[in-house]
């Protein structure tokens, strides 16, 4: 079992930048390949970016790819999402994800394949 939880949302203006953090409970973080999702209002949950087990391997969805970095640190059991030049089609809440795999180098990018999620985290950028 993984709990997750998020923190590092906010309001930012156009251009600006910033950091969300995911904890996870639990001895095994290194077997679980993790991701960030976000859901805006009256959309659907979409993959953001996802990091295999190894952390070796990434996946961004494409209209953030050169803006956010998705990175791991096993030793303290945090995912994070580095989020720079954000514009206001960037906001939504902001979920962390968590799947176990036998796969290092695999990433996971529809939600149905994870199991474990956090309670969300509001980014809102403003024009």
């Amino acid at each position: 079992q993984v709990q997750l939880v998020e923190s590092g949302g906010g309001l930012v203006q156009a251009g600006g930048s910033l950091r969300l953090s995911c904890a996870a409970s639990g001895r095994t973080f290194s077997s679980y390949a993790m991701a960030w999702f976000r859901q805006a209002p009256g959309k659907e949950r979409e993959s953001v970016a996802a990091v295999a087990r190894n952390g070796g391997y990434t996946d961004y969805t494409d209209s953030v790819k050169g803006r956010f970095i998705i990175s791991r640190d096993d030793a303290k059991n945090m995912v994070y999402l580095q989020m720079n030049s954000l514009k206001p089609e960037d906001t939504a809440v902001y979920y962390c994800a968590a799947v176990l795999t036998g796969i290092p180098s695999r990433t996971y990018t529809r939600q149905n394949e994870y199991t474990y999620w956090g309670q969300g985290t509001q980014v809102t950028v403003s024009s």
